[in-house]
């Protein structure tokens, strides 16, 4: 069992239910890889990704693995004329997570965070549990109250 991550201290914290769920660090990397990993959609494995608008606002976006964010869409719904995502560089400065590992839960601020509106299809939905070869199998809305997320169609397949 891997050791407590940012993200399961405070789902831990919040007394949110999740299930760890590992998966080989030299093997997938990609959302669809993983969901293949774990025999499953890849429309179940959210990705998390972050967004700039350049003026110093962050964005944290959640959407399944097969998916594109589109950003035009997102900017709208966050209320600003532009954003484009976070240089790979500066993610870990800013978030406390690396490429690969970035979980919505536990980041070194919350930002606001957008979960694609399809999570509410499933009972549960996988994302990254704070490192790389470790997602967290979590109920969409407590995951929704734990980062304070909305719901909104943000993708493009």
């Amino acid at each position: 069992m891997a050791s407590k991550t940012n993200a399961m201290r405070i789902l831990d914290k919040e007394k949110i239910n999740y299930i760890v769920r590992e998966y080989p660090l030299n093997g997938p990397v990609s959302a669809v890889d993983v969901a293949s990993y774990f025999q499953q959609s890849a429309d179940r494995i959210f990705k998390t990704l972050v967004t700039t608008d350049l003026n110093h606002g962050y964005y944290v976006f959640c959407i399944p693995g097969d998916h594109e964010l589109d950003l035009k869409k997102a900017a709208t719904i966050v209320g600003v004329k532009k954003i484009e995502m976070l240089k790979q560089k500066d993610l870990q400065k800013l978030t406390g997570y690396i490429h690969g590992g970035c979980s919505p839960v536990g980041m070194k601020k919350l930002f606001p965070t957008v979960v694609d509106s399809s999570a509410l299809d499933w009972e549960t939905i996988y994302v990254s549990g704070g490192k790389i070869g470790l997602q967290i199998e979590v109920d969409p809305k407590e995951l929704q109250q734990v980062v304070h997320a909305k719901f909104e169609q943000i993708t493009k397949k």
